[in-house]
């Protein structure tokens, strides 16, 4: 029975600080004691986290000002349109793989709002609000065709995944619209139109392709490129016939 009465009061040290009728163990404090001296773990969310420690789940955006969540937002925009516009260099193609897969829709929506925007103020007439609810519409329309035809073959990619490649990728053919829009004040020939748009058709084809290339099987990698193909095809025929 002594060795019962040892047993309970060493339990009732250990999980509620009391002290043994018998003696203090050495070394031992009570629990108000180490909860008041002790200092609290420290927080595992950082006040202002990164884009990687939230990524890797060490932090969150809930505190985080909306100034900076603003800030961050178009950082990561501005990344995804440099790696479109500039594919070249060495690795060039890891490079594209790697931002794109990090999707979002913000940056496609603002590609197509501007891309709508130009060819409506080259519209003839008052059909300017006509052509831009049918560039917007016929922008992501074929973004989800096309996203539709590569989950069919097979594709490794996620809807929102592609859809997000294709609206960047036109982003090339945005500035050729707008090369287009300028250069129709100053000087209109349609060889020059026809240049113009031809470099940024080629442009967006290439950044698309080299991703699409990378989640299709190689046996059926021309049945998933025609469309994306076909796709920029139209984009830049609406930006040559417009004014």
């Amino acid at each position: 029975m002594r060795g019962e009465h040892n047993d309970v009061s060493f339990s009732f040290v250990v999980c509620f600080g009391g002290v043994p009728r018998h003696g203090r163990i050495e070394g031992f404090r009570p629990l108000r004691t180490y909860l008041a001296t002790s200092n609290p773990p420290p927080s595992i969310h950082p006040i202002h986290p990164t884009h990687t420690q939230i990524k890797m789940g060490l932090g969150t955006t809930l505190d985080e000002p909306v100034r900076e969540t603003i800030l961050r937002d178009l950082r990561q925009v501005a990344d995804k349109l440099k790696v479109v516009l500039l594919p070249l260099g060495a690795g060039s193609q890891e490079s594209v793989l790697q931002k794109l897969r990090e999707w979002d829709l913000w940056g496609p929506l603002l590609v197509c709002l501007l891309l709508s925007s130009i060819l409506s103020l080259s519209a003839p007439g008052d059909s300017s609000s006509l052509v831009f609810a049918a560039v917007f519409v016929i922008v992501w329309a074929g973004a989800a065709t096309v996203t539709l035809n590569a989950q069919l073959l097979g594709g490794t990619i996620s809807f929102f995944q592609s859809v997000c490649i294709l609206g960047y990728c036109v982003f090339p053919l945005t500035l050729s619209a707008l090369a287009c829009f300028v250069t129709s004040f100053i000087y209109t020939t349609l060889l020059l139109k026809l240049i113009i748009v031809g470099v940024g058709f080629v442009w967006s084809t290439r950044a698309s392709v080299v991703f699409f290339i990378k989640v299709i099987k190689e046996e059926r990698r021309t049945l998933a490129v025609f469309p994306v193909f076909f796709f920029y095809t139209f984009i830049a025929w609406m930006i040559i016939v417009l004014r």
